[in-house]
């Protein structure tokens, strides 16, 4: 059962060290067509090592328009103290590498993992980018590097303060829509990993419309949760990540979600990720879930035969989806 615990919550977008964290929670109806029958899924608990909360957190899945979900699920102000200091995407790599021109056939080929963030964007030149969901800013320096004018938007304080300060980029705190965001600002909007921690996708996505030019793109990346890894590792699956995502996509539902904001979206691509296989399969491990194929998946080699086996039966536990404002 859920330990449903109503404590104090916390001012928004306050920074949490690695303590159990206040929450309150909510009860949600389904975040694309908004009715509220929702079936269980699974429960889980937060992967995290430091977590130590002592709360599983329940999917469900709508039966109306198959889209999965997290509920109940801690509110809006209580999120916060999920994202402990050291939130990996928070963090600013070591050294940041330095874009290479991905050549479309060998990656459509091969599922590399999202070729658009090394520098291959679905527009004609540089242009004017928001990345929402920016953390600490390395995607945005590499198209700066590139000539693009960039924006990053994160509702961390922390790590917008490392993309402001120590690369000197222009980043905003908070969320869509941003009262410093003006209609027609992009003429691409980016979301890489970012749209399944947010409370309410469809009016988020409705907002990167409204930010748009006509004939602008939006790119989106996510996990799969009608993937073969999420299949064969359930609760342990890498992609869950709970209770940080909120909304768990599929091909079409992510597709769905897009028409409903009105962009009009190209077919779903599958992405590669062997350190995915490789976390789940790590987690297998500490949930007791340990057999030969799992410790078969924590070596390098066969993670990276599996992740392409999946990308070829498009399986994989990671898809991108371009979608464009209509002139």
């Amino acid at each position: 059962m859920l330990n449903r615990s109503s404590l104090a919550p916390l001012p928004a977008g306050a920074e949490v060290r690695n303590t159990v964290p206040s929450v309150a929670w909510e009860e949600t109806p389904c975040p694309l067509c908004g009715t509220d029958a929702g079936a269980p899924v699974l429960e889980a608990p937060d992967p995290l090592p430091a977590a130590g909360t002592g709360l599983v957190f329940a999917v469900v899945r709508c039966a109306s328009c198959g889209l999965t979900y997290t509920n109940p699920r801690p509110t809006e102000r209580t999120m916060a103290g999920f994202y402990p200091i050291d939130y990996q995407p928070h963090r600013r790599p070591r050294k940041i590498r330095q874009s290479r021109r991905a050549r479309p056939f060998w990656a459509r080929l091969s599922g590399r993992p999202c070729a658009e963030r090394r520098g291959v964007l679905p527009w004609p030149g540089p242009g004017r980018l928001l990345d929402f969901g920016c953390g600490a800013g390395s995607f945005l320096k590499t198209m700066a590097d590139q000539g693009w004018q960039v924006t990053g938007l994160d509702a961390s304080v922390g790590a917008v303060e490392q993309a402001r300060e120590q690369l000197g980029l222009a980043a905003l705190v908070g969320t869509l829509p941003h009262a410093d965001l003006q209609p027609g600002s992009f003429d691409v909007v980016t979301m890489w990993h970012s749209l399944e921690h947010v409370h309410k996708p469809l009016s988020l996505l409705r907002e990167a419309f409204r930010l748009l030019v006509p004939g602008g793109k939006l790119i989106i990346a996510t996990p799969n949760i009608d993937s073969l890894p999420y299949k064969l590792f359930g609760h342990s699956w890498f992609g869950l990540d709970l209770p940080r995502h909120l909304t768990h996509f599929t091909p079409i539902t992510l597709t769905t979600m897009l028409q409903s904001a009105g962009f009009r979206p190209e077919p779903v691509r599958h992405l590669r990720h062997s350190d995915w296989l490789r976390s789940s399969a790590r987690l297998a491990d500490r949930n007791g879930r340990s057999g030969l194929f799992t410790k078969l998946l924590r070596w390098k080699p066969t993670a990276r035969l599996a992740a392409w086996l999946c990308y070829v039966t498009s399986a994989s536990d990671c898809i991108v989806c371009v979608a464009e404002r209509p002139a």
